[in-house]
């Protein structure tokens, strides 16, 4: 239990670093598609956007399959407006799920925000190519995320 309170403990304290970011205070009402199989990134990210009043419209997937479904539900009803995605997941990579939101007609105009540990240039291009909105290396700051989706809702 200790190990797990200071894991929660420390993913809080990551969340509050850049308090004061740009448009923090503004009202915002963004439905949100988080894909993160890791446990702990998902539990950061979702506090970053609870920091910044961005989690009342959030859908989390854990894998590639998950992801999908959910995607496919949204449309029926509400798109969302913001996905982001990890590139590193348990059954199909982020850029192959990434191809299928671009190549799908009723999500390919909502922006994709890649979230992951990899620094390589050639994710990096390729997700550009690929149609990316940004892409933000781990561990994200709430500053860097914040300006991502200040500069995609907000410009």
């Amino acid at each position: 239990m200790g190990s797990y309170h200071n894991l929660l403990n420390s993913i809080d304290q990551r969340a509050k670093i850049g308090e004061g970011a740009p448009g923090e205070s503004m009202d915002r009402e963004i439905r949100i598609v988080l894909v993160e199989d890791n446990i702990e990134d998902a539990a950061f990210t979702k506090r970053v956007l609870k920091h910044n009043n961005l989690n009342e419209d959030l859908v989390v997937a854990t894998n590639g399959q998950e992801a999908m479904q959910a995607l496919q539900t949204l449309v029926k009803g509400n798109l969302p407006q913001l996905i982001l995605l990890d590139i590193n997941l348990p059954d199909i990579s982020g850029i192959d799920l990434l191809i299928r939101i671009k190549s799908d007609k009723d999500l390919s105009n909502i922006p994709v925000v890649i979230l992951t540990g990899s620094n390589e240039d050639q994710d990096i291009q390729k997700s550009y190519d690929l149609g990316a909105s940004s892409y933000l290396v781990k561990p994200i700051s709430n500053d860097a995320l914040m300006l991502v989706i200040d500069k995609l809702f907000y410009p």
